[in-house]
């Protein structure tokens, strides 16, 4: 009986507005799998595509790990850069080198904005009501 080689794996979340990204980093051939569908069909467009490899191509790491994410929450563009983050977050656990690069680049920094809440007594958050004088 063939024992199986033991991989290692990185873990690591990603986060952007209300997009969570959880993320599988391993040894590999550069396969991108998102919500079990592949890379091409979950992100139809090169500007998202573009946007998740950004950190692999930064390190100039392109093709040396798979990655296995699990994206919930916000929209696509959202999950993108949720993605984006995880994997950044996963090379730091690689090699701790890459921080200075990857914090150049911008990608170990969350993007923190998120929908204000509706305000009591207003419509939305900061729309009014119309005014009327008589």
């Amino acid at each position: 009986m063939a024992t199986k080689k033991a991989e290692i794996e990185y873990l690591a979340t990603g986060r952007r507005k209300t997009a969570i990204a959880r993320v599988r980093l391993l040894q590999g051939k550069g396969n991108i799998t998102v919500n079990d569908r592949e890379f091409a069909e979950y992100f139809p467009t090169t500007d998202l595509r573009l946007i998740v490899e950004a950190p692999f191509k930064a390190l100039d790491a392109s093709g040396r790990f798979d990655v296995i994410a699990q994206c919930e929450g916000g929209g696509v563009p959202g999950q993108a850069g949720a993605l984006r983050h995880g994997i950044a977050r996963a090379l730091l656990q690689v090699d701790e080198s890459y921080r200075a690069l990857l914090k150049k680049a911008g990608f170990l920094t969350r993007d923190p904005r998120m929908k204000e809440r509706k305000k009591p007594g207003r419509p939305g958050a900061r729309r009014r009501f119309q005014f009327s004088k008589r």
